[in-house]
């Protein structure tokens, strides 16, 4: 038997697939919804999948039970507690699947979700009693555990999830043997928990040893740490949460509506009734001219998560990028169950070759160059800049330039009206991604005069400007 991992740096997440050379069997656990790589895998080793497993109902992505259902006839299961409106497989706690040497065994382990399940995983060549690894969802990470604080807003509390998380903890994943391998759904940089390592595997003994949420102590005092300093969701989470419950179009049915050119004039016809434009170059690219009223997310970075925090997934899309790029930057904000796309700009920028009127350029600035404007020794440029910080709150206080005012990303478009009009503006993130996503966004809501810091903090920092 064999396991393979999956990993989706973009979205920090890992999927699994689980091969049996007896009976040439696979089965797919917590697939991202495009499944090409798993279809892709099971032709070369002659695997026919016929098993896909939902840890949970997963809130930072939509999965891709639906798909691998439809094209390769998998049978979906979930939890016990799952309430889905597909046809599904509910297993509960003991519950196990054979096939060849593998066993398949569930474990109930709700605390991020009601309905999480972990799936203890036999090789049966070699023990029938010793699980050689556990494949945890979002319940045990690496370094973490899931937040228990993401399903309020469908009349489940972070107190009554942070309780099932501690009896899934305590109970039973820490009691399984030390050499059992771990396996998570997700790693660094996803919103699912707080403090998830780099690694993507561990086992179980240094989990015990190294995992803050797995050390000993009580039940409030766990409930308390793990429900402390969480990062804030985005706003997609509860709608991808829910649609991951839902019978819906597979991704190749929503890109056949949706990948589709559209005219100059077809786009701007859109954009009349309220449709969202999406500049998906990079940021350098972006603001050497870009289209007026468009929003900058681009695909070399968080694409997908800013993406689903910066726009909505009921006023249609009209995505602008690079020839060539406009399939993945559309399947991607399919990945989030953003279907809304109405098309994409045929030709991409140079369908504006004969429309200057309609195009807008960002100022670049360099931190020594705002540092001598802040100081007043740029009497050319005019008064100095209101800096907007747009980094989160805690890396706001763990160091920053004077006098900058604070907003991080996902607030700003609420909060424009806290940035003093009449002066310039000059917009910095940590290295640039983010500032990018915000200058587009002052300029998009009419702020002019709006500069961006390249490099941004790192920049500032490494020029050994005072914080």
């Amino acid at each position: 038997m064999k396991i393979q991992q999956h990993y989706l740096s973009c979205l920090s997440h890992a999927s699994y697939m689980i091969t049996d050379e007896k009976t040439k069997t696979a089965a797919v656990v917590d697939p991202q919804r495009d499944i090409d790589q798993y279809l892709a895998d099971a032709r070369s080793g002659g695997y026919t999948i016929r098993h896909v497993f939902l840890t949970h109902f997963h809130a930072d992505f939509i999965a891709g039970h639906i798909e691998l259902r439809d094209k390769a006839g998998a049978t979906i299961h979930l939890g016990r507690r799952a309430e889905a409106e597909f046809e599904c497989v509910h297993m509960k706690e003991g519950d196990v699947i054979e096939f060849g040497d593998v066993k398949l065994e569930i474990m109930e382990t709700p605390g991020h979700t009601p309905e999480g399940i972990s799936i203890l995983v036999y090789d049966l060549a070699k023990s029938r009693t010793e699980p050689l690894a556990v494949l945890t969802g979002d319940t045990l990470f690496i370094g973490d555990v899931g937040r228990p604080d993401l399903l309020a807003s469908i009349g489940v509390t972070a107190d009554e999830l942070a309780d099932m998380l501690y009896d899934s903890i305590t109970t039973k994943l820490v009691k399984l043997p030390d050499a059992t391998l771990v396996y998570p759904a997700h790693g660094a940089g996803s919103m699912c928990g707080k403090s998830l390592s780099k690694e993507t595997v561990s086992t179980i003994g240094e989990q015990k040893k190294f995992n803050y949420a797995l050390q000993p102590m009580s039940r409030e005092e766990f409930k308390k740490i793990v429900t402390a300093d969480q990062p804030e969701a985005p706003d997609y989470f509860v709608h991808d949460a829910i649609l991951n419950r839902k019978e819906r179009a597979s991704l190749g049915d929503a890109m056949e509506k949706t990948l589709k050119p559209l005219s100059l004039v077809e786009a701007l016809t859109l954009g009349k009734s309220g449709a969202q434009f999406l500049d998906v170059r990079d940021g350098i690219d972006f603001e050497g001219g870009h289209l007026k009223g468009t929003l900058n997310i681009a695909l070399n970075g968080k694409y997908a998560t800013w993406a689903g925090s910066m726009l909505t997934h009921d006023k249609p899309i009209v995505v602008i990028a690079e020839e060539g790029g406009e399939e993945e930057a559309v399947m991607r904000l399919g990945r989030i169950g953003f279907d809304n796309v109405a098309g994409y700009l045929a030709g991409g920028m140079n369908a504006l070759a004969a429309r200057d009127d309609l195009v807008e350029r960002t100022e670049r600035i360099t931190a020594p160059a705002l540092s001598e404007w802040l100081a007043g020794k740029r009497p050319d440029a005019g008064p100095a800049p209101i800096v907007v910080d747009v980094r989160s709150e805690a890396e706001y206080a763990g160091g920053h330039i004077a006098g900058a005012v604070n907003i991080p990303l996902p607030h700003l478009g609420e909060r424009i009206g806290e940035i003093p009009a009449g002066r310039p503006v000059a917009v910095h993130c940590e290295g640039g991604y983010r500032s990018a996503i915000a200058a587009s966004l002052l300029q998009k809501r009419g702020r002019a005069d709006v500069h961006d810091m390249v490099g941004g903090y790192k920049a500032w920092l490494a020029t050994k400007l005072p914080v």
